[in-house]
């Protein structure tokens, strides 16, 4: 058939899609297509096609050298990854057999680094975010040996090394009543993140030697937290001033409470935002009503 023929097509219903498409008569509803017109159609989407490989193939363009005649290749880019991807699948998975393996192991520390190595003798790359996952699953189940134990197992690989590992250890230090490592894990934290330190941090040492009434390294960590320029919140303010009301220093006491104290702050009552007088405003001004004066 030439190409300049025409295909006659008559369905029985109106197709609204077909393009390109000539109405010739009203009478017979006959639809006339072009040969040529399927053939340009044709070409056009096996150019599309090409073009979709070439796109695809893109990390090895070739190009034509016209004076040779010769294929060159050229290489695309490659993407460098700069850190090692942490694949967080299964991670809850490995976090259970983490604490599993760790429940069944008698409390000595050769048996329990010695079952968490071979744990982690087939895995490619360390798997820290299921052992953090099992630290929050142990804290949470208050089995403060076993924190201790994989805390100080994940510290040992050279893992794991974050204020939020360093936090559960210390409140599992605190829990256990094993004060001489919380204040040796507290010294290297403070030597070796001096700069760094959240507020955090500083308020867990401050409740922990507060809960044990250990007064002398309370005002010794405010010492610290001033030098560094770190803000204590109100719960820390109210510990610090009781460790100085303790020693009876009532002017350092004073002294920091006109310091670092809001004379206000803000609730939520009944779905509003109110502004109340600070209760330690109330207690300071009480003291200093007792307090006599030179």
């Amino acid at each position: 058939m030439a190409q300049n023929q025409f295909l006659s097509i008559k369905p029985n219903f109106s197709p609204r899609w077909w393009y390109p498409m000539h109405y010739t008569s009203s009478s017979d509803k006959v639809w006339k297509l072009s040969f040529s017109t399927l053939q340009k159609m044709a070409s056009q989407s096996k150019a599309l096609c090409a073009l979709k490989k070439n796109h695809q193939n893109n990390h090895s363009l070739i190009a034509l050298d016209g004076s040779e005649n010769k294929l060159v290749k050229k290489s695309g880019k490659k993407q460098h990854h700069l850190w090692k991807k942490r694949d967080s699948t299964g991670s809850g998975q490995k976090a259970m057999s983490f604490v599993q393996i760790i429940s069944r192991l008698p409390n000595e520390k050769e048996a329990v680094y010695g079952a968490l190595d071979k744990w982690v003798a087939w895995e490619t790359e360390f798997p820290l975010i299921a052992a953090a996952k099992a630290l929050r699953i142990l804290t949470k189940r208050s089995q403060w040996k076993r924190v201790i134990q994989l805390a100080k197992w994940m510290l040992s690989k050279g893992q794991g090394d974050t204020m939020a590992t360093y936090d559960c250890l210390l409140m599992a230090f605190n829990m256990d009543g094993r004060m001489d490592e919380a204040t040796d894990l507290w010294n290297m934290i403070l030597h070796k993140h001096t700069r760094s330190i959240s507020k955090r941090l500083f308020s867990r040492i401050i409740a922990l030697y507060h809960h044990h009434n250990m007064h002398d390294n309370v005002i010794e960590v405010f010492g610290d937290m001033e030098e560094l320029g770190v803000r204590p919140d109100e719960d820390t303010l109210r510990r610090i001033a009781r460790a100085f009301e303790a020693l009876g220093e009532f002017e350092k006491r004073r002294l920091a409470l006109n310091k670092y104290q809001m004379p206000y702050k803000y609730i939520h009552f009944k779905g509003e935002r109110v502004r109340v007088r600070n209760r330690i405003t109330d207690e300071m001004s009480s003291l200093n009503s007792k307090t006599p004066h030179k």
